[in-house]
C-alpha cells in the first residue's frame, strides 16, 4: 500500500466494485486516492481456456477453489461462484434481462415479501448505460419499457423459438446478453458452443475485457491476495479494513468503504465486525431452475446463435403472483438430441426459473475461522414451489402452438449461480440493512453492493440489475 488512508476502500473487483468504481472516478478529482483490496489474483482468460483444455497453466493454483472457502451445511445445496480478478464476471454465462417493474413493488401488487426502496424508473437509465458498457445483444421490442434500443443486434431464435415468438409477440424474445451477437470492442462473435463459464472466443463480456480503464486509473491501486475479514465499525461510521496479505494482518483506513464481495463475504465481513443489523446474513437463497424436455412430433429444431436464444415471459407477470412464483423461460441451446432414429432434433429444451422470497431460516453465520462463512440452508420458500406445480399444470397449453408429444421434467438444478439476499435493501432499518443508494442502514459511509441487496428475488439473471445499482448508488451518493 502506498497510503495508510485513503478516500475510498473497496473490497472485491467484480461487477459490483467494478461499475461503482466506474462511475465513482467519473465523477472524483484528480487527487483522490481508491485502493481496491482483491483477495484473489488475477487469472487471464487465455490461462483459463488452457486450464479447460486440460493444459498446465500456472495461474490455476493462484486462486482456491470456490467451495473450499465456505462451511456449506446443506451439500444438496451448491453456491456457485469465481476466485479472483473479476469475480464471477469470469464463470457467468452472460445472460442480461431487465427485471419487470413488477418486480420491483411486490407488496404493493400481490401482497407478497417487501417493495424495494426504489422502482424500475430510478434504474432505467442506468440499465442502458450498463448495456451500452456490455455491449448486449437484443431485441428491439421487449416486455420490459425500454427507451432506446440495444447495442448490438438479436441473436437468432432457433425453430421452436419462431414459433413462440409468432404465437407470444414481446413475450417471447430474443434473450438480451452479454454474448455478442457480432464481434466488438475486441470481442468476437458468440460461436454458441455453450462453454460460456470459460468462453472459447472470448465473446461474453468480463471485467477482463470491458475496457472500462477502472484498475488502469492512475489513481486506483490494486493489491492482490489481500483477504478483508472485518472492518473497524465505530460510532456509526467505518473507519478501516483489516485484511491478511501474505500472512501477516494489515490494516487501511477510508473515508468511504465498499463492500463489493459476493453476498456470502459481504455478510460474513459484517458479521465479523460486529454489525448488529437483524437481517445481517439473513435471507440466502436464489432462484430455482428446472429442465423442460419437450419432445416435437416431425418438427426439427434447429438453428440459433448462442447459448439461450430466448426467454419467455408467459408465466412471469400477473395476478398469479399473489400465490405462487413468476416463472422465466430460457430457451436452451445446449447440445441436445433426442434417443431415437430419425428424430435426433425433434426436441426442445427450456430452462424454467421461479423467483424466490428470503426466508429467515437460510443464512450466513460466522465460523471459528473468520475467513470462512457458514452457509445454513433448509430450502426454497413454498410461494417457490407452489410456481413449478402451477407451471406444470400451465405449460402444455403454453406450448399448444408447437407439436408437442409430450414434456419431461427433470429435478431442480442444484444452483443457478445467483446467490441473493444477506444483506436486503429496504426504506428503513427496520426491514433491511441497505438504504436505496446501497449505504448501510447505521454505518453511513459504508456501501454494501451486489446481489445481496436484493429485496427479494425474481426470476430474471441478476447481473444487469446489480450492475446498474452499483452506478445508481455512485452517482447518487458523491
Amino acid at each position: 500500500m502506498r497510503y495508510n488512508s485513503y478516500d475510498l476502500v473497496v473490497i472485491g473487483t467484480g461487477f459490483a466494485s467494478s461499475f461503482f468504481l466506474h462511475k465513482f472516478l467519473r465523477k472524483a478529482p484528480a487527487t483522490a486516492k481508491v485502493l481496491v483490496l482483491e483477495k484473489g489474483h488475477f487469472f487471464p482468460h487465455a490461462e483459463r481456456v488452457k486450464e479447460k483444455r486440460g493444459e498446465e497453466t500456472p495461474y490455476a493454483r493462484l486462486n482456491p477453489a470456490y467451495k473450499d472457502t465456505f462451511e456449506n451445511h446443506n451439500p444438496e445445496k451448491k453456491w456457485v461462484f469465481t476466485q479472483g480478478f473479476g469475480g464471477s464476471s469470469n464463470c457467468w454465462y452472460g445472460c442480461t434481462p431487465r427485471f419487470m417493474p413488477a418486480d420491483f413493488k411486490m407488496k404493493t401488487l400481490y401482497g407478497v415479501g417487501n417493495d424495494w426502496p426504489l422502482q424500475y424508473d430510478d434504474l432505467e437509465n442506468y440499465y442502458t448505460q450498463v448495456e451500452e458498457i456490455m455491449s448486449i445483444s437484443g431485441p428491439a421490442d421487449t416486455p420490459f419499457p425500454k427507451k432506446s434500443g440495444y447495442p448490438l443486434p438479436p441473436h437468432l431464435f432457433a425453430t421452436a423459438d419462431e414459433i413462440l415468438h409468432k404465437e407470444y409477440g414481446n413475450l417471447y424474445i430474443s434473450q438480451p446478453t452479454a454474448r455478442a451477437r457480432v464481434a466488438v470492442n475486441g470481442r468476437n462473435a458468440c460461436c454458441a458452443s455453450t462453454v460460456c463459464h470459460v468462453c472459447p472466443v472470448n465473446a461474453k463480456f468480463t471485467i477482463e475485457n470491458s475496457n472500462m480503464g477502472v484498475y488502469e486509473d492512475p489513481r486506483v491501486e490494486l493489491l492482490y491476495g489481500a483477504q478483508v475479514h472485518s472492518l473497524n465499525l465505530e460510532q456509526n461510521v467505518a473507519r478501516s479494513a483489516n485484511f491478511i496479505k501474505d500472512g501477516k494482518e494489515h490494516r487501511v483506513a477510508g473515508e468511504v468503504i465498499v463492500l463489493g464481495t459476493n453476498a456470502l463475504f459481504n455478510a460474513n465481513i459484517l458479521l465479523n465486525s460486529g454489525d448488529s443489523n437483524p437481517f445481517t446474513g439473513k435471507g440466502i437463497g436464489e432462484q430455482l431452475g428446472l429442465e423442460a424436455s419437450v419432445y416435437l412430433h416431425n418438427l426439427e429444431n434447429v438453428g440459433g446463435s448462442t447459448w439461450v436464444n430466448a426467454n419467455g415471459y408467459m408465466l412471469y407477470d400477473g395476478e398469479h403472483r399473489k400465490e405462487y412464483a413468476a416463472c422465466l423461460m430460457e430457451s436452451n441451446n445446449a447440445p441436445y438430441y433426442r434417443m431415437e432414429r430419425g428424430k435426433w432434433r425433434h426436441i426442445a429444451n427450456f430452462r424454467m426459473v421461479f423467483e424466490g422470497l428470503p426466508e429467515a431460516h437460510n443464512y450466513v453465520a460466522t465460523t471459528s475461522d473468520s475467513m470462512r462463512p457458514a452457509v445454513h440452508y433448509k430450502g426454497p420458500s413454498e410461494y417457490t414451489l407452489r410456481g413449478v406445480e402451477k407451471m406444470k399444470l400451465k405449460l402444455p397449453e403454453i406450448l399448444a402452438c408447437l407439436p408437442v408429444e409430450k414434456i419431461v421434467y427433470g429435478k431442480p438444478f442444484d444452483s443457478e449461480a445467483h446467490i441473493l439476499g444477506t444483506t436486503r435493501m429496504s426504506a428503513n432499518p427496520t426491514e433491511g440493512v441497505v438504504d436505496k443508494h446501497l449505504l448501510h442502514h447505521q454505518y453511513r459511509n459504508l456501501f454494501v453492493l451486489g446481489s445481496g441487496s436484493f429485496t427479494t428475488y425474481t426470476p430474471s439473471n441478476p447481473t444487469l440489475t446489480l450492475s446498474a445499482l452499483s452506478l445508481y448508488a455512485a452517482d447518487n451518493s458523491f
